[in-house]
């Protein structure tokens, strides 16, 4: 697991990928089949059999010959926004139903055909991985990016990518917490209060948010819900409906529905904007205790 830190790292020899903003799993191919499991060691393969099917017929078929007779991929499931981010909530909500939709990002070796890579360079893992992914596929590579980190993160920020990864060179692939693995986040979450809903047909649903204590109106999150917490959201707003807040400075929109004070979201969005951009409600609850 990549350690988080504030800043991408000035001194030493790295190599730089996208984060993607999604679900850490592993791709696991025996004389089973294919499998996928969660980082926490689930076995989603029934609910992922998109992805375990593509495994079987990218990685282990080539040209009519087998290539792979067992392996251990470790990647990232996501969910391509059509802007070209990956998109954690929209993955949230269509993993069950529209599966179809879904992508696996792969980024690294431990295993080939009875072969333990982990001791080997982060290099040599993925440049054997590489070989084995064609290209269009649903399971695709995780290319390198060119440059010093500095100036990635910056790229990152100015396409409000969820961020990057940077790995030394050399390194062995180990579990658990890494320092030779560290992610530089684009995104941050904050505590804000909920002063309404704006819902208009064929339009995504708007959380309109301000500053805790004032109300003061400080940007707009999407709601990206899916069951059951998008009825349980809808509950909460229905039995805390009220005035809108007198600091709003916009015209009050029959569309919009207003809360009472002390309904608090938390909210994820690009870091270092005076207003929320490109922001999303993560969760949301009652003075500080997110029921959803």
């Amino acid at each position: 697991m990549p350690t988080l830190v504030d800043k991408p790292p000035a001194k030493g020899d790295w190599s730089v990928e996208v984060k993607f903003d999604g679900w850490r799993c592993q791709i696991v191919i025996d004389e089973n089949g294919a499998r996928v499991f969660t980082r926490r060691g689930h076995d989603w393969t029934v609910g992922l059999k998109i992805i375990a099917d593509a495994a079987l017929n990218e990685l282990i078929q080539m040209n009519g010959m087998k290539k792979v007779r067992s392996a251990i991929i470790d990647g990232e499931l996501v969910y391509p926004h059509q802007s070209g981010r990956s998109d954690f909530h929209a993955l949230q909500a269509v993993v069950r139903s529209q599966s179809d939709k879904l992508l696996f990002m792969a980024f690294d070796l431990l295993h080939i055909n009875g072969e333990d890579l982990r001791g080997h360079a982060l290099e040599e893992r993925r440049d054997r991985l590489r070989g084995l992914i064609p290209a269009g596929g649903r399971i695709q590579f995780s290319e390198a990016l060119e440059g010093a980190p500095a100036a990635l993160y910056a790229a990152a920020e100015r396409m409000a990518l969820e961020g990057i990864v940077c790995k030394r060179r050399g390194s062995p692939y180990r579990s658990g917490n890494a320092f030779d693995w560290l992610k530089v986040t684009c995104f941050v979450e904050t505590e804000l209060e909920l002063l309404g809903v704006q819902r208009e047909p064929g339009k995504s649903t708007i959380a309109l948010m301000g500053a805790p204590g004032t109300r003061n109106y400080v940007g707009s999150a999407f709601v990206t819900f899916g069951r059951p917490a998008s009825e349980a959201f809808w509950a909460l707003v229905e039995t805390n409906l009220g005035p809108p807040p007198p600091s709003f400075k916009a015209r009050p929109s029959d569309r919009v529905q207003w809360l009472m004070p002390g309904v608090i979201g938390r909210v994820r969005h690009l870091r270092n904007e005076e207003k929320l951009r490109h922001a999303t409600l993560v969760s949301v609850g009652q003075s500080g205790f997110y029921d959803i």
